[in-house]
């Protein structure tokens, strides 16, 4: 009996302990799972932008309604302006640091945001417009070559550093839109969408060519911007702002090179001659600064000034300082004996008795 009772016991055992292994195969294969499926979402998100993160930069569209006025102007950022030199230096990677067109090409090749066909003028950001980045690679004759794990549907591609025309991307195409909010009373300005532009020369030299390539939504690239700092200026050596910084706070110097209009064309189009287009240029940019201005009512004190600088103004009435190097040194020899000499003081002279006879003051407190 008891040999019995011992096999059954060594039965149950191993019942036992091929419950608990399966128990734990079924469990490590769980946790496989979940591992893949965070590894490849970590694989589709940049290092150091989590998901949170994009969501906070995604940007609510609004409604027309809450629009009181809006309008739309294109831009042309010439890196060779000194304001716009944060854009493209450094030229290459130096301690982690790359310049704005290496970071939208990153982003390109591993499929994190999306490119869109540019139309001159025309632009619709939607999936029937958008660019597929190995067509893109190919018609500018960017070399690259297909990264570890692509596919048809989330295709990825390994672009050497030295295989990225920096140097050629000498300008920027940016939708710029003035925006004033019912809601909120407030007028802003913010950068909608972004283009790089090639400058190439031909076969036989000549004039560098402008070849805009595509463009990039700034809310999708605001994520990874965000975490690059720059210099803004030579005087101060420390990188307080970032290139999100750089667009959000207008801190770029660019040219006006076409407004949103019926006809879809251009200044160069409206304006042939350079001068008519340069005073089309300022007019737009006066009326773009000067519109919430004209909202408000003025207050009082502010009419009261007004009118008091128009009557001065019609009537001529200007305060002038003279120079004092300006005055002739004889001049200034005369007025100098004229504040030297000295005044005699004046004589008192003593009241007389007349005169203090005839001060007295009659009463009249008790006069009927």
């Amino acid at each position: 009996m008891s040999v019995f009772f011992r096999h059954i016991s060594v039965a149950v055992a191993i019942i036992a302990l091929g419950s608990s292994a399966f128990a734990q195969d079924s469990s490590s294969s769980s946790v496989v799972r979940r591992g893949g499926a965070d590894r490849n979402r970590k694989e589709q998100a940049q290092p150091g932008v989590t998901e949170r993160m994009q969501k906070f930069y995604e940007e609510t569209p609004k409604s027309d309604a809450d629009m009181q006025w809006m309008r739309v102007i294109y831009r042309e950022l010439d890196l060779a302006k000194p304001k716009n030199a944060s854009l493209y230096y450094p030229e290459d990677i130096i301690d982690g640091d790359k310049n704005l067109f290496r970071i939208i090409m990153e982003q390109l090749a591993d499929n994190r945001i999306a490119a869109y066909e540019y139309l001159d003028g025309r632009e619709i950001f939607n999936e029937q417009y958008r660019l597929k980045v190995g067509d893109m690679l190919d018609r500018f004759h960017i070399y690259y070559t297909p990264a570890k794990g692509s596919t048809e549907k989330n295709p990825r591609y390994v672009i050497e550093e030295v295989d990225v025309p920096t140097n050629e991307v000498l300008s920027y195409y940016i939708i710029e839109r003035w925006e004033f909010d019912s809601r909120s009373n407030n007028m802003r300005t913010r950068v909608e969408a972004i283009c790089p532009v090639l400058h190439r020369s031909g076969d036989f030299g000549g004039d560098a060519m402008k070849y805009p390539m595509f463009w990039v939504k700034m809310d999708a690239i605001r994520p990874y911007i965000s975490q690059q700092y720059i210099f803004v200026d030579d005087d101060n050596n420390l990188p307080k702002y970032t290139l999100d910084d750089f667009f959000a706070m207008n801190m770029y110097e660019g040219d006006i090179y076409k407004t949103r209009n019926l006809r879809n064309q251009s200044m160069m189009q409206m304006y042939p001659d350079p001068d008519d287009l340069k005073r089309a240029q300022d007019s737009i940019q006066n009326r773009l600064e000067s519109f919430d201005k004209k909202l408000w009512v003025p207050s009082r004190e502010e009419v009261i000034a007004a009118r008091e600088a128009r009557e001065a103004a019609a009537a001529g009435d200007s305060i002038v300082i003279p120079d004092r190097d300006a005055t002739p040194k004889s001049a200034r020899s005369a007025r100098a004996k004229k504040n030297t000499k000295k005044k005699e003081p004046k004589s008192i002279k003593p009241k007389s008795s007349s005169n203090n006879s005839n001060s007295a003051v009659r009463s009249v407190r008790r006069r009927k």
